[in-house]
């Protein structure tokens, strides 16, 4: 059974997230149509460090100027390692000894670099390469002696077969649709976490919330982020393209103060290369993985994905993950009914948590956001990617993504199922669980079976 500190923490966090909800259904009754006016900060929030703190940098950006999408991405230091021995002298950093604004909106504070001071300085001698003697690194970024940011890199000469490639996973963080975020404290730890276990580039989707935004808003975003990925894979290939050119040219050179692959932009100029993507991320190689509500849409963008087929190309999914999927239907489930009232997350919140999120007057358990079995809900499901189900024994919403499961393996499709004892909702992903061996142990199983499938081959699977 769960501790006595979940438990009582569970009556605590139940009871919170009633009075959430609640209000704001009031706040809808309050303003018609228009919905919730204001959000308050119901979550801490951690803020971006592009320095590799804890072996991972993290930057926030938006997939459109004006669009209320936001990424977090999580690139693990693994990136500037390489069986090519010379990869780390060609790598270039870009340093910040004032507190200003850099080009991809972060600002350093002398708190932070006289934090990370040393730390970062013996990373650049050891890991990077450069001589701590030197006043510039090798694509001429005036050195400073207080603290590194890492901006990407080209290497010299364009030599692609140099560059430390890595597969790129969507992580859709839970809330139940009303809640959570992909910058809170609790997400940013479980998304490094996952980075670095499994060698992986991290794009934590910051998608709209309901009230304010029902269904189909938080799935769309989800689809959206998948397709920005592709394009970004091509204004990636456009900008060596002109990078070749140009040294082919008249003497034409890359910025060496900028960004080698910040010069290509949309019709619109509103598409910039992202440089850690575009240096380091391997889009053929693509996971989704979903938390609680974030593994409905996980698994609606992995649908979307197979019915777009080479129309995403260079995107591919490969796997997907669904940690304790939301999902829900009409019929209830032995465990629906065993454990309707189980820890945090019972099946009375959830209902209005489901109520909040589809369209008014469209309440239906079986609606096809909800209900991962409803007939016609395509594409076929022997069509789907590789799918690994978490769960957990306290859990009333297992069933049903075991019986989802079952079903994959029916036509044929890998999708294993991880079960934990003792566990409850969000075990490995909820705040005050993080740092339990049960929730260590979960994200190491799942980089076990990310691995499997982001292998170049396609084919290990070792322990």
């Amino acid at each position: 059974m769960p501790s006595v500190a979940v438990k009582l923490y569970s009556v605590f966090f139940k009871f919170m997230l009633k009075h959430r909800l609640q209000n704001r259904i009031i706040q809808i009754d309050n303003n018609g149509s228009f919905g919730v006016t204001s959000r308050p900060n119901e979550e801490s929030i951690a803020s971006p460090n592009p320095l590799f703190t804890d072996g991972v940098a993290t930057k926030d950006l938006h997939v459109h100027p004006g669009s209320s999408i936001s990424i977090r991405i999580f690139l693990p230091e693994t990136c500037l390692n390489s069986p090519d021995s010379d990869l780390k002298s060609r790598v270039r950093i870009s340093t910040q000894a004032l507190l200003r604004r850099n080009s991809y909106g972060y600002y350093t504070t002398d708190n932070v670099i006289e934090k990370e001071k040393n730390m970062f300085n013996n990373h650049r001698r050891s890991s990077v390469g450069c001589s701590s003697n030197a006043s510039d690194d090798h694509f001429g970024s005036k050195k400073s002696e207080i603290g590194v940011l890492y901006r990407g890199y080209s290497p010299a000469g364009g030599k692609k077969s140099s560059l430390r490639k890595l597969p790129v996973l969507l992580q859709f963080h839970g809330g139940g649709f009303v809640s959570g975020s992909n910058d809170s404290t609790a997400n940013d730890l479980f998304c490094r976490r996952i980075a670095k276990l499994c060698d992986v580039i991290v794009l934590a989707v910051g998608y709209r919330l309901a009230p304010e935004d029902r269904y189909p808003a938080a799935f769309e975003d989800g689809l959206n982020v998948l397709h920005w990925l592709a394009k970004q894979a091509n204004l990636a290939e456009c900008s060596k393209s002109v990078g070749v050119e140009g040294r082919r040219g008249e003497g034409t050179e890359l910025r060496k103060s900028g960004d080698a692959y910040g010069q290509i932009a949309d019709a619109f100029g509103a598409s910039l290369v992202e440089p850690w993507l575009a240096a380091h991320g391997d889009p053929s190689r693509c996971v989704l993985l979903g938390v609680s509500c974030g593994g409905n849409i996980a698994d609606y963008v992995a649908r979307k994905a197979v019915e777009a087929g080479k129309l995403l190309d260079p995107v591919k999914v490969v796997f997907q993950v669904l940690m304790y999927p939301f999902f829900i239907g009409s019929v209830p489930t032995h465990s629906e009914i065993k454990l309707a009232n189980s820890y945090f997350y019972d099946k009375a919140l959830c209902t209005l948590a489901w109520k909040l999120f589809l369209p008014e007057g469209e309440f239906d358990l079986d609606h096809p956001a909800a209900n991962p079995l409803t007939p016609d809900r395509g594409p076929p499901l022997t069509r789907m990617p590789p799918t690994l189900t978490v769960i957990a024994e306290h859990d009333w919403m297992r069933d049903r993504a075991i019986a989802y499961s079952e079903e994959l393996r029916k036509v044929n499709v890998d999708a294993p199922v991880l079960e934990y004892k003792d566990a409850v909702h969000e075990f490995a992903t909820l705040d005050m669980l993080l740092k339990t061996p049960q929730a260590q142990a979960c994200a190491e199983d799942i980089a076990i079976w990310v691995k499997k499938y982001i292998s170049l081959r396609g084919h290990e699977f070792s322990y």
